[in-house]
């Protein structure tokens, strides 16, 4: 089992904090930007359909 003796010594995890907390830290900053990124590519994919179908509808008619 694992004890700290005081609030630095949980923070510095016995001298590997800097790879932990950076690790949670990063894995924090990507579950964050992730979704943001998906919907934004997602509207975009959308739009680009759209605009696809309606060129596609314009030729068909002429």
């Amino acid at each position: 089992m694992i004890h700290w003796n005081s609030f630095s010594d949980f923070i510095a995890m016995g001298g590997y904090g800097f790879y932990v907390w950076g690790s949670f830290g990063v894995t924090v900053l990507i579950m964050t930007i992730e979704p943001i990124m998906v919907a934004r590519n997602r509207k975009t994919t959308i739009a680009r359909l759209k605009r696809q179908l309606r060129a596609e509808n314009r030729n068909s008619a002429e």
